[in-house]
């Protein structure tokens, strides 16, 4: 086997480094393919802004007939050691065939990297940070990937495990029955506070795209401040990840929380589960991606609340009930027959035994691993 560094500069390579991935799922079921020029776009360090604060390199192995074999990138981020003053580098987009020597050539690789470059500590998957993909799946292998959401086969921890990295945190997901009665109880409660604080829940405006990002921007950044692994995200980063987002984006699940007085205090996201839509494309937009993505997102029976954020000094006054619920009435009304509430952080017991109340179910995890690493002998 050899490992080759890829220069990200070059087209050809980085789909080759993309599409290495077909090795490891030509006989899974459960794969979403992911879209390559999306993919290629978001790779590529000229392209994605998060290379403006970020460096990383990607790498491939080969077999002696030169077939890839696995992949891996590793990056580091200035803005999260600034954040929170450690140097921890982050290792994502990994991807082997079922051989522990290939993962262990791979993950060796991205760890001298990452010690030339003088980091103390390795994380991930991450591709690139939390404010991406992340994750390793380790329970629920027996349904597809929500969109956006990370898949892999049950192999996979056991070779980061036997390499030695060790948990650093997990991540739940729940699936939620759309049709499930709520509890009378709840209902009563959510009207309640809605009376008594008078905020009002809208659906964002999407001919309005750019002012509505505004809005998001400033809940965003303050509500998900104190979590573990957070990154605040400058505003070319998430015009950049809107951008991404906006042919997805549906207006009814796609909620701003306000006072009175107009100001955002609370937002959340909820997608379609496009995944759906992308399993049959195969990856591919042309020549007929474009007409199967328009054909079957009328299809779609499900979605992914992704995102829901209140901001700081209007925390425990009922917000997150009512995105919540507001949600669920844009689902039903869209006919999905459930959805999935994603991710949540293990030790967030606020939000899971809320979660779990509105009648949540765990049913997926996935976890972030890390090491320390040495420094090289000089």
């Amino acid at each position: 086997m050899a490992i080759e560094i890829i220069d990200p500069t070059n087209r050809r390579a980085l789909i080759e480094f993309i599409r290495m991935a077909w090795r490891v799922y030509r006989y899974d079921n459960h794969w979403v393919p992911p879209i390559v020029v999306d993919y290629l776009h978001f790779l590529r360090h000229e392209k994605n802004p998060f290379f403006k604060h970020a460096q990383g390199a990607y790498f491939i192995s080969r077999d002696k007939k030169g077939q890839p074999q696995g992949r891996i990138a590793v990056t580091i981020d200035q803005r999260y050691q600034e954040f929170h003053g450690t140097k921890m580098g982050a290792f994502g987009f990994f991807e082997t065939v079922k051989d522990y020597a290939v993962a262990e050539e791979l993950l060796n690789a991205g760890r001298e990297w990452l010690q030339e470059k003088g980091i103390e500590a390795m994380q991930g998957p991450l591709s690139f940070s939390m404010n991406h993909e992340c994750g390793l799946l380790i329970q629920g292998f027996h349904e597809d990937p929500m969109i956006m959401m990370t898949y892999n086969p049950p192999y996979y921890q056991d070779f980061l495990e036997r390499y030695g990295l060790t948990k650093a945190k997990d991540l739940y997901a729940y699936w939620f029955d759309a049709w499930q009665e709520v509890p009378s109880s709840i209902l009563k409660l959510a009207e309640k506070l809605q009376k008594r604080y008078g905020f009002s829940v809208r659906k964002a405006n999407i001919r309005r795209f750019d002012q509505e990002l505004e809005k998001f921007i400033v809940v965003y950044n303050e509500a998900w401040e104190k979590n573990w692994g957070f990154i605040p995200l400058d505003r070319e980063e998430m015009i950049y990840m809107a951008k991404r987002l906006k042919p997805l984006v549906v207006p009814d699940l796609a909620l701003i929380a306000e006072t009175p007085q107009g100001e955002p205090v609370a937002v959340s996201l909820t997608l379609p589960d496009y995944n759906q839509v992308f399993k049959r494309m195969r990856g591919s937009l042309f020549p007929l991606g474009i007409l199967k993505f328009y054909f079957y997102s009328r299809h779609i029976s499900q979605g992914r609340l992704m995102a829901l954020g209140v901001r700081k000094n209007f925390r425990n006054k009922g917000l997150e009930l009512l995105l919540s619920l507001h949600s669920l009435e844009g689902g039903r009304k869209k006919g999905y027959h459930g959805g999935e509430l994603s991710w949540t952080l293990e030790d967030n017991q606020a939000i899971n035994s809320f979660i779990e109340r509105l009648g949540g179910k765990l049913y997926k995890k996935y976890r972030i691993y890390e090491t320390p690493l040495k420094p090289l002998s000089t």
